[in-house]
């Protein structure tokens, strides 16, 4: 019986699409309950995340007809009237094999070669098993998924350096401090990439969050969310004696932070390092802080070609992965000889481009 992938994600449907065919944990076992005793598959796997919605299935009889089916159950599913064409996907062997690999070492991820990707297919994969919706099929080709992504880390550098904005700057926070291990930080400003920022922070061990927005409600909603402490914006300086890391994201006209007026609030600092985040356009802080002693201070534009190095060096590996890839989904069909003899030559080549020499 082939293995049969349906679903959408982040490279064929939006949000306003995905978040409608989203399935919470708690549904899931159920669903895939449903999806057996309807006889849409004999084995399952619901993935359901902020990116994408993919059932990953065995299914008997014609595949076709299953794919159609199981598409027809994710609408039913969700109540949703609007028929999927170009936003779905069905895959039948070999590409829903090699789909799956490339899943599991985060070839297909927004974010190129991100690890969270694999983490999130574990735990679909465990709940599955849990509730005994998977069968011999999806238990070898998990497990064999989870082998490769571990191949992948350790023959390539497909997760080498930082590719967001948030990232780079935990990464250079956590060379200056060593340890962010009890760090304070205050945001200035409650825009998006702030929060993303504090969120990466936290996840590192800094110790809170205070907010400081010119909206006081706006902070204090930040605030709750982050587990911190909202402060007016008028008092922000107030703070700065115990701060290790600023993050500022306002829409000022004008700098928030000069230098005269910052070698006054670290005066009572005594050598104390100070991480200055400006992701702010135009700018919160002046340029000229960064010549003071123990201060540095990045924008934007520094943490943005931090970030776009770390892509381009992860671009660099696509082509390590995809062999590996490649020969890991030929390996795993030959094993198989499901539905036929299935020789070297019958497998295609997944390559958009002739074959590099070795």
């Amino acid at each position: 019986m082939p293995i049969v992938v349906v679903g959408l994600n982040h490279h064929t449907a939006p949000v306003s699409v995905r978040e409608r065919f989203a399935f919470a944990d708690a549904v899931i076992p159920e669903t895939l309950a449903r999806m057996k005793s309807e006889q849409l598959i004999q084995e399952g796997v619901l993935l359901s995340t902020c990116n994408r919605v993919e059932i990953y299935t065995v299914v008997e009889g014609n595949p076709l007809e299953a794919e159609q089916k199981l598409v027809r159950f994710l609408a039913k599913a969700h109540q949703d009237e609007i028929a999927l064409t170009d936003e779905i996907y069905c895959l039948r062997e070999p590409q829903s094999v090699h789909h799956l690999f490339k899943v599991a070492c985060g070839l297909d991820s927004m974010v190129l070669g991100e690890t969270e990707i694999l983490g999130q297919l574990k735990k679909a994969y465990d709940l599955a098993l849990q509730h005994k919706c998977t069968g011999s099929r999806l238990n070898k080709v998990f497990q064999r998924a989870f082998n490769v992504a571990k191949q992948i880390r350790t023959e390539t550098q497909i997760q080498r350096g930082n590719t967001s904005v948030a990232s780079v700057a935990v990464d250079l926070a956590e060379k200056i401090f060593n340890t962010l291990q009890g760090r304070q930080v205050m945001v200035i400003g409650a825009g998006e990439t702030s929060e993303k920022t504090a969120r990466a922070l936290l996840s590192r061990g800094a110790r809170s969050i205070l907010v400081s927005n010119r909206s006081l409600e706006r902070a204090e909603a930040m605030a709750s969310e982050l587990g911190g402490r909202a402060i007016a914006f008028t008092d922000w300086a107030v703070e700065f004696d115990n701060i290790d890391i600023v993050i500022s994201s306002t829409s000022a006209p004008h700098y928030v932070l000069d230098r005269p007026k910052l070698e006054t609030l670290i005066r009572h600092r005594r050598g104390r390092p100070l991480l200055l985040v400006d992701i702010a356009v135009p700018r919160d802080i002046d340029p000229e802080v960064n010549l003071l002693d123990n201060v540095y201070l990045y924008n934007v534009d520094d943490l943005q070609s931090i970030a776009d190095e770390g892509l381009k060096q992860r671009h660099e590996e696509i082509e390590k992965c995809l062999v590996i890839i490649e020969g890991k989904t030929k390996a795993f069909l030959l094993e198989g000889r499901l539905s036929q003899q299935i020789s070297e030559s019958q497998v295609p080549s997944f390559f958009p481009h002739p074959r590099p020499h070795t």
